[in-house]
């Protein structure tokens, strides 16, 4: 027990390292751009009404004063990590005065159920018909599924989003293809609520699903089909030990391990997938949030949104380490 703790304050650390790393790489990447916050929220504010030079000035100045753009960059930094202990990163420009942080965390829910369901679907169905196509390597049915995890594994999210788009929202015009919701329906703990929340989830964790899929697919088949060779499953199957308990018991058990750990990795990746899907059906979470914000030159909404992603991703593959002892005994907590 006392292992374990010191396995869980060394990954914690680790984990706090990440987050301080990732968090201000972020920081150094948008205010080194050469995109002005300050002179692109000037301009939308131009584009919809005139002023005159010396209004547009004194905008100037109290955003420059606000955004805190015309301090050194260390100063900035320092400032940003206040903010950020204090949970308010300032303003949003694209949604002034709202603060970023708002904006996140009404986000934040949609993306974290898209990606939560999208991956405990992908990562079950993937294992499960893995396993089977591995164990039972003459089943016409299961070399099928093999070929689709084939031609699906390397296609892009975006790709299988925009197919998936053309053939329900026109070809066959059967579910929502934009939105979290319908625009007649009131948001709240209602039943017609929740009924149009699933339906316009559809499309986007089906993309998500498809291409997840063949990865876990194809990696699954692969270990079971090494496990099967391994003296205790022979000598399990000469004993006469149901095919299930096989299965279940001695093949899949041994061969999801290293599963977990691919899915450890993978999450990064699914969380930039779920962003660019998010973006292609407009569906109302941190992805689209984070391009609004990127193409408006938002900093503040771009570090709100970033923090978060990184600290969400990191927490979760914090929380696949840790029960990686526990589901692997051979895996010393050290």
């Amino acid at each position: 027990m006392k292992s374990y703790f010191w396995f869980v304050a060394k990954r914690a650390v680790l984990l706090v390292a990440v987050i301080f790393f990732g968090v201000s790489a972020t920081f150094f990447i948008t205010h080194l751009s050469p995109i002005s916050p300050v002179e692109t929220a000037l301009g939308r504010i131009m584009n919809q009404s005139s002023f005159s030079p010396d209004a547009i000035e004194e905008m100037r100045r109290v955003l420059t004063d606000l955004y805190g753009t015309d301090r050194p960059l260390l100063q900035q930094y320092l400032t940003f990590w206040q903010k950020l202990a204090a949970g308010d990163l300032g303003p949003s420009l694209i949604a002034f005065p709202t603060p970023a942080m708002t904006l996140v965390m009404q986000a934040l829910p949609w993306t974290v159920v898209l990606l939560l369901v999208s991956t405990m679907i992908t990562f079950a169905i993937g294992n499960l018909m893995g396993a089977m196509a591995g164990y039972f390597q003459d089943n016409i049915a299961l070399k099928a599924f093999g070929v689709v995890a084939v031609v699906l594994q390397p296609i892009p999210y975006y790709v299988v989003a925009f197919v998936l788009l053309i053939l329900f929202g026109f070809v066959w015009p059967v579910l929502p293809i934009s939105g979290g919701y319908a625009m007649d329906v009131a948001p709240g703990f209602t039943l017609s609520f929740v009924q149009s929340v699933l339906l316009h989830a559809i499309l986007p964790a089906a993309s998500l699903v498809l291409v997840g899929f063949g990865s876990w697919f194809l990696g699954m088949r692969a270990l079971v089909s090494t496990v099967v060779t391994e003296d205790y499953v022979t000598y399990a199957e000469l004993a006469g030990v149901r095919n299930s308990t096989i299965m279940g018991g001695y093949v899949i058990r041994n061969a999801l391990i290293p599963q977990v750990t691919g899915l450890a990795m993978s999450l990064g990746a699914v969380f930039s997938g779920t962003i660019i899907t998010e973006q292609v059906f407009n569906y109302p979470g941190l992805g689209s949030l984070l391009i609004d914000a990127v193409f408006g030159g938002d900093y503040a909404l771009v570090l709100a949104v970033s923090t978060i992603s990184i600290a969400a991703v990191g927490i979760a593959i914090f929380i696949v380490d840790l029960l990686y002892p526990l589901i692997d005994p051979r895996v010393k907590a050290e």
